[in-house]
């Protein structure tokens, strides 16, 4: 199956930035699209951003202007730049990736979660 590792995460104040890298491996064919999830305690998860094979992105309307989500291809590895972070973007992020295996399967994957911690 298809492993991902996320990193990056961590405690830094309001207004502040992170830097979220999640890279993919294993028997990979085509990635069809990777993006961010996150959960706070008590919430649901939910979709930060998201990327897709043709490299348009959509992102959740409370990080519009603060996140961007970007690529490389040829690591198989997806990015989330995080400016200007709230309070309320305290979440452990999750990446997730979907796509096809060499064996001609398909597959969804999960990482095992970065913490992101805004507080002053």
């Amino acid at each position: 199956q298809v492993q991902l590792v996320e990193s990056g995460g961590g405690l830094v104040q309001p207004g502040g930035s992170l830097r979220l890298s999640c890279a993919a491996s294993g028997s990979i064919f085509r990635i069809d699209a990777m993006g961010w999830y996150r959960q706070a305690p008590g919430k649901q998860r939910e979709l930060v951003a998201a990327i897709i094979s043709g490299g348009s992105t959509n992102y959740a309307d409370s990080v519009k202007g603060r996140f961007t989500i970007s690529r490389n291809n040829a690591k198989n590895t997806v990015y989330l730049q995080m400016n200007s972070l709230k309070p309320e973007d305290t979440a452990v992020y999750y990446c997730n990736a979907d796509g096809s295996l060499r064996s001609g399967g398909v597959f969804n994957s999960w990482g095992q979660g970065t913490q992101v911690t805004v507080s002053s």
